[in-house]
């Protein structure tokens, strides 16, 4: 068995934190949405504690409430900057930390997304990764022209062409294409130029980009999808795999499942970092973390856990909160979160539980202290559950600094976690490879991953 080297530690952040009612914690800013000034300030204290990276999870509409006025009133999460605009700003009062963007494969153009990547992987000198989504909110697709978003399976398709155009446009130009030599007056060397000429069931796109190739030659490539178009897409092209599991039984499953397909597209084990969500909820004792817990949880208006749960799982608001889950039918939007549905459904939970449980977005929720925490974090990495984790912060600002302040310095107390950044680049961070581009493989030969 190989050495696996640390763990892998990401910020997955949101407008006012992860917990719906942490915008209303005593302690919480109501207003850091918008406020940049707090963004930068978070960014230099997740970078202070060696976070690998910050994530920006993102969907183009309000995606809750918004045919439901009371439900809206009492929403927390509905103004947020786009996170390629946000991300760019703070790159540039950042060194150090990696920063990954959502971008929707089906309400987007590849040359597009493919250009814009590739600016931030300069401007960051190569810190960014692009977040690949297939978008599934019907509130989103009502503000691209369509009446509904597109059928699941076409949704996959679509993003596969979609990144193989992308992938293919930041291969354009190898990477000593521009020399920029002043004195014989030669930019460029066209015989470095690779025209893409894609045409597909989805796309026509000549190319070549208008940008040198990046400083990570690719960008980060992040897929947060689960489900088996979902793990398929991620084991042909992600380097990094944002998921969703309620326990280690189910993380080790999804663990081996994806890593098992890895070798059929020629990748190495190490070649993709699998990392589950986690919203830690921390307090110095063990009463202190579940008075939080139930003070963020009273917080939460009843109108707000059925607009939550409706995007999910269906339409809830006609049943008892603290009634039984009703047996609704599948929806269009996430596959993967159907099983947590069932699982919810045998073991007899109500409503408001079933909120409670996934309030984290159907990722693990853990009240705790420091050690309890960690104590989480190790077994999970230990027994071969996940690479790392996405931590939420519930609520800003003491919310996020209890697990910079306290949960980080014990997972590096336990040899777990870096001290120190490795690398320059986000890759180099997370201890991926490079892309060689296809033209050059034989000047940057692979190095296996760990």
């Amino acid at each position: 068995m190989t050495t696996r080297i640390g763990l892998a530690l990401g910020l997955s952040v949101t407008s006012n934190g992860s917990h719906s009612g942490g915008w209303r914690h005593p302690t919480a800013p109501a207003d850091t949405s918008l406020d940049f000034d707090f963004w930068r300030r978070l960014a230099l204290q997740a970078e202070a504690a060696k976070i690998h990276f910050i994530f920006f999870a993102d969907g183009a509409a309000v995606r809750q409430g918004a045919d439901d006025p009371d439900a809206l009133r009492h929403m927390g999460k509905i103004d947020q900057f786009e996170p390629l605009t946000l991300i760019s700003a703070l790159s540039a009062v950042t060194s150090r930390i990696g920063f990954i963007a959502t971008a929707s494969t089906t309400y987007n153009e590849p040359y597009a997304i493919a250009r814009k990547y590739a600016s931030i992987d300069h401007i960051s000198h190569g810190r960014v990764g692009w977040n690949v989504v297939t978008s599934w909110s019907e509130d989103e697709a009502k503000n691209f022209s369509l009446d509904r978003s597109l059928q699941h399976d076409v949704r996959y398709r679509r993003a596969e062409e979609f990144v193989n155009v992308v992938t293919g446009l930041w291969n354009s130009w190898e990477d000593d294409a521009f020399s920029r030599d002043q004195e014989s007056g030669v930019y460029v060397d066209p015989g470095k130029m690779h025209v893409l000429e894609h045409k597909g069931e989805f796309f026509k796109v000549k190319g070549p980009l208008n940008i040198a190739r990046a400083p990570q030659g690719f960008p980060v490539i992040a897929q947060a999808g689960s489900s088996e178009p979902g793990q398929q897409l991620a084991a042909r092209t992600a380097d990094l795999v944002y998921t969703a599991q309620q326990n280690k039984q189910s993380a080790q499953k999804f663990y081996r499942s994806l890593k098992d397909r890895l070798s059929a597209q020629g990748r190495s084990e190490g070649s993709v970092k699998i990392m589950p969500g986690i919203l830690p909820i921390v307090g110095r004792t063990a009463e202190e973390a579940k008075a939080r817990s139930e003070l963020l949880q009273s917080l939460v208006h009843p109108s707000v856990i059925y607009a939550s749960l409706k995007p999910k799982f269906g339409d809830m608001s006609g049943y008892p909160l603290d009634g039984p889950i009703p047996d609704l039918p599948e929806t269009n939007g996430i596959k993967s979160i159907k099983p947590q549905l069932d699982a919810a459904r045998e073991k007899g939970l109500t409503i408001r539980q079933l909120y409670q449980n996934s309030g984290a977005g159907g990722h693990i929720q853990l009240v705790g202290t420091p050690g309890e925490i960690a104590d989480l974090i190790e077994e999970w990495f230990t027994d071969r559950a996940c690479d790392g984790f996405n931590i939420m912060p519930p609520y800003f600002a003491e919310g996020l600094s209890d697990i910079l302040d306290l949960v980080v310095p014990e997972l590096q107390r336990r040899g777990l976690f870096h001290r120190e950044y490795e690398g320059a680049t986000l890759r180099e961070n997370l201890n991926l490879i490079r892309p060689a581009h296809p033209a050059s493989a034989a000047k940057y030969p692979r190095k296996a991953n760990t």
